[in-house]
């Protein structure tokens, strides 16, 4: 076994509405995992925007751009802490948190208009229907998925046994 095998990390997959309140909530144990595991788990945020809530595709294609511009955690947590404005006053929430973070906004009001990270976003969506992903938040590490939106009650620490287990099996 060689040692970039063992040292890539664990991936874990947050499905996410960036408009979703139960994704709001969801944060702290975000900020959590982050701190706890570091490098051990990339954390990737994949895009499932729900009907309901009309805000949510745009702000995934911006969050695309936030990636592009290098600021993409950042600009994810500064918007899943806004969700609730962001419900409220649409896109121009975008822009603002944007501006906040000292990302290009002109490039940002160009990037929701022409629509370059749209396939990015239909991707995600595509892939967690197909996976079974009805709802937001939803994590999935390897073959596991853990369903956030029904209830987050103990829902880190069932992350952290799955990521703590796939570690200990890796570095065997």
């Amino acid at each position: 076994m060689s040692d970039s095998t063992s040292a890539a990390p664990v991936v874990l997959d947050l499905w996410c509405d960036l408009e979703c309140p139960d994704c709001h909530r969801a944060l702290d144990d975000v900020r959590a995992l982050r701190a706890r595991y570091g490098d051990r788990v990339e954390m990737r945020l994949r895009h499932f925007p729900l009907e309901k809530h009309k805000h949510a595709f745009a702000a995934a294609q911006a969050a695309e751009e936030a990636v592009e511009q290098g600021q993409g955690w950042p600009y994810i947590e500064a918007l899943l802490a806004r969700t609730d404005e962001l419900g409220r006053t649409g896109d121009p929430v975008l822009l603002d948190v944007a501006r906040e973070l000292g990302l290009d906004t002109e490039e940002f009001d160009t990037a929701l208009i022409d629509g370059r990270h749209l396939l990015i976003v239909d991707a995600d969506h595509a892939e967690g229907k197909a996976i079974g992903v009805t709802g937001t938040p939803t994590y999935v590490i390897g073959e596991e998925r853990l369903d956030g939106g029904k209830s987050q009650e103990g829902l880190r620490e069932r992350i952290e046994e799955i990521i703590d287990r796939t570690l200990a099996a890796r570095d065997r």
